[in-house]
């Protein structure tokens, strides 16, 4: 059995300069844990395989193509590959969400 807990885990360097946490990483998945403090927010981007995200807790603005949406904790959002996508936070909380891509992506994520 492996555990793994958030608070054990390194912050990932990432593009959009956040709170990311890998918490899974094989072959076929991968499972990132991100923490945006009120004011910060996911460049715009574009990931080659489908995504669902999951808050944990927090308020959010989720925006995936032309749509923008307000979502709260417990959560999930569908996000088809290649189709532009990024998170804000413009609450007074922090925003916790699991990210988890299946397959894992092969080619990286374009930032736009």
């Amino acid at each position: 059995m492996r555990i793994t807990e958030v608070k054990n885990t390194k912050i990932s360097k990432n593009p959009h300069g956040v709170d990311a946490r890998r918490l899974y990483d094989t072959e076929n998945a991968e499972v990132v844990h991100i923490s945006l403090l009120p004011g910060e927010s996911l460049k715009r981007h574009v990931t080659p395989v489908d995504v669902f995200f999951y808050v944990i807790n927090g308020d959010g603005i989720i925006e995936i193509g032309n749509e923008k949406e307000n979502v709260t904790a417990d959560t999930l959002i569908e996000s088809p590959a290649r189709i532009p996508h990024c998170w804000y936070n413009e609450s007074n909380e922090m925003l916790n969400i699991l990210v988890v891509k299946v397959p894992k992506p092969k080619e990286s994520t374009r930032i736009l």
